[in-house]
Parts: structure tokens; C-alpha cells; sequence
């Protein structure tokens, strides 16, 4: 017997299995790094899930999109402030710690003064108006404020809005008198207080708890809100927007500067024409919102209003006193963002 050729033998077949074992791990290896490939964004927002509003809508639709564009790209969507609360997405976003978010920007104007002038009252008015603004060197303004601040804007969104009072309907300014109301931003709460109003300030997913429990009597807030949480249960009157709406909030789809710089041209551009999508999508529901609020106020038993030019202009008397007048002395160009909206025709 050939002592030599058995033991080369031997060596051989020991050998085969760690082959085996090397060329699975190999693959294996090679599957877990086209799954690493794959970028998964987390987008959070405050607004309720599944329910029809229209900016869960617009990022439910951008993440089919973008999944459908098969550029190694997801959105995970995280509703109803299931990730991050409402007011500190902001800060999430601009430190990378959060990749997406459908955002009310006043919210974060106690880190930057000038997205008050996205909710003045009276500032905007139509939603054609709005839609005039997006491309207006006001906006330019404000958007290089969110770009410096390390974020940027993927889609434009504007929405109506409203008052609405379990005490009595707002119309005239002497209407909120010895009413707690919550606007939601700087440049309402100073109008609505100089008005007679108390302010409570809280963000929008709060309202119908501090109604319920009396720590509001009123509140304005977008069409959009105001249905899908549901505000029409605990109260009397609704002033709708209609043709003198004081109330306008930009509410954009912003990315993290960390998180876009991260992905690659095609995923750039596969997100960007979701976002175009998006965009377009919400500008032909926008107004439907306003007439959608009316309706299930009132099938709802709640008494529904507009607004008079005279009691409009009424309030833009005492916004110009106040809210107009401490933004533009006390914000960084805060002027010069007013006098650029209202060059807009």
C-alpha cells in the first residue's frame, strides 16, 4: 500500500469541505453587501397615518415612487410623531439623526426667526397666491435659511386654514376676547393676544386633548388638521378659510443635507421626481382641503362661517401693529422676507 498517495488523498478531501465552506462565505459576504447597498430613509412626521391626510399622502406616494425607480432606495414612514414629537424633528433632521420630514417650518422658528414669515397673517391669502410664492424670491430667502441650517427642501406645500371656538364664532378681532386660543407660530400669538385672546401654544396633535380637557377654547389650525384629528368633535362654530383666508401654513418635505449627500446621482434623481410628484399631487388637492373641512364640520353639527373682507382686513390691521411690526424690527432681514412676499402679486 501506497502510504504517500493515501495521505495526499486524505489532504484533498479535508480540504473539499473548507472549499465549500469559503465559497458559501464568499456569497454569503456578497449578498450582505448588496443588502448594505440598499438605503432605507427614515421619514417622520406628526400627522396621523393611513387616514387620508394629504401630507401622509404626499410622502406615501413619493415611497412608491421611489421603490418603483429601483435605485436601491426605501422610505420607511413613521406617522403620528412615532419616531420623533412634532417640534423636534427639526433638530433631528438638521443634525443627520433624521433623514426626512413633513415639517410646519414655524415650528422651528424659535432656532430661526425668519420661518415666521411662512405663517403671517394675511401673507398669503389664495392658494394661487401660494402657489406664486414658491417661486418667488421670498421664498429663495427662506430656503437658503433652511439650506445654511443643513437641510433642504424636496417639496413645496402650503396649507389653508382656519379658526374654530367651542365658545363663540371668530370673525371681528373682538370675538376671541376672554378666549384661550392656540394659533401656531409667533406671529398669530401675537395678533391673536393683542386681540384679547389668552394663547396656549402647543403643536396641532395636542389640540383636540386640550380642547376636551378645557385648557383651549379655540384654535386655529390647517384644513387639513383640523379633519384629521378630528377637532369638529369638540367644537361649535368653524371660520373656514373661503375667499379671505387670514390663516397660511408652508408645510414642506425637507431631507437632511447628512442623509442627501449619502446617496448616489441616480437615487438623487429618483427622489427628486417623486418629490415633483408629490408636489404636484398636493397643489390640485389644496384647496379641496378647505371645502372638505367645511363639509365635515357641518355634517358634524358644527356651525360653519367665513370670514367678511372687513373683519379680514380688521385683522390685518392689528397684525401690521404687531406681528408685522415686531418681525420686522427684531428677525434678520425681516423686513426685506415682508416686503418680498407682498411684491408678489
Amino acid at each position: 500500500m501506497d502510504i504517500t498517495k493515501t495521505k495526499a488523498s486524505e489532504k484533498i478531501t479535508m480540504k473539499l469541505p473548507f472549499a465549500k465552506l469559503a465559497i458559501a462565505a464568499s456569497l454569503s459576504f456578497s449578498l450582505i453587501g448588496a443588502a448594505a447597498a440598499d438605503t432605507t430613509l427614515r421619514v417622520s412626521h406628526q400627522f396621523p397615518g393611513g387616514k387620508g391626510d394629504v401630507r401622509d399622502e404626499m410622502v406615501q406616494l413619493m415611497a412608491r415612487e421611489v421603490k418603483a425607480a429601483d435605485v436601491g432606495l426605501e422610505l420607511q414612514i413613521y406617522p403620528g410623531q412615532s419616531l420623533f414629537k412634532a417640534k423636534e424633528q427639526w433638530g433631528a433632521l438638521v443634525r443627520g439623526r433624521l433623514d426626512m420630514t413633513s415639517l410646519p417650518l414655524d415650528y422651528a422658528s424659535g432656532r430661526h426667526p425668519e420661518f415666521s414669515a411662512t405663517l403671517m397673517p394675511g401673507l398669503v391669502r389664495s392658494h394661487e397666491r401660494a402657489q406664486r410664492l414658491n417661486d418667488s424670491k421670498f421664498m429663495d430667502m427662506i430656503k437658503t435659511v433652511i439650506n445654511d441650517a443643513g437641510a433642504r427642501v424636496l417639496a413645496d406645500a402650503w396649507l389653508a386654514g382656519g379658526f374654530a371656538s367651542n365658545k363663540q364664532c371668530v370673525t371681528s378681532p373682538d370675538t376671541v376676547q376672554g378666549q384661550t386660543m392656540r394659533a401656531a407660530g409667533p406671529a398669530f400669538d401675537e395678533m391673536l393676544a393683542v386681540a384679547g385672546a389668552s394663547i396656549a401654544s402647543m403643536p396641532s396633535s395636542e389640540i383636540y386633548t386640550a380642547m376636551q380637557t378645557g385648557v383651549l377654547d379655540g384654535a386655529n389650525t390647517s384644513s387639513g388638521s383640523f379633519v384629521s384629528y378630528r377637532i369638529y368633535e369638540q367644537v361649535t362654530c368653524l371660520t373656514a378659510p373661503g375667499a379671505n383666508a387670514l390663516w397660511f401654513m408652508y408645510e414642506p418635505i425637507l431631507i437632511s443635507e447628512q442623509s442627501w449627500g449619502k446617496l448616489d446621482e441616480a437615487q438623487q434623481n429618483a427622489l427628486m421626481a417623486a418629490a415633483d410628484k408629490a408636489e404636484a399631487y398636493f397643489a390640485k388637492e389644496a384647496a379641496n382641503l378647505d371645502q372638505k373641512m367645511a363639509d365635515v364640520f357641518a355634517e358634524n353639527g358644527v356651525e360653519v362661517v367665513n370670514m367678511s373682507p372687513e373683519n379680514y382686513q380688521a385683522w390685518l390691521d392689528i397684525a401690521k401693529k404687531s406681528s408685522y411690526k415686531t418681525f420686522a424690527e427684531n428677525v434678520p432681514n425681516g423686513q426685506a422676507l415682508i416686503d418680498a412676499a407682498l411684491a408678489v402679486e
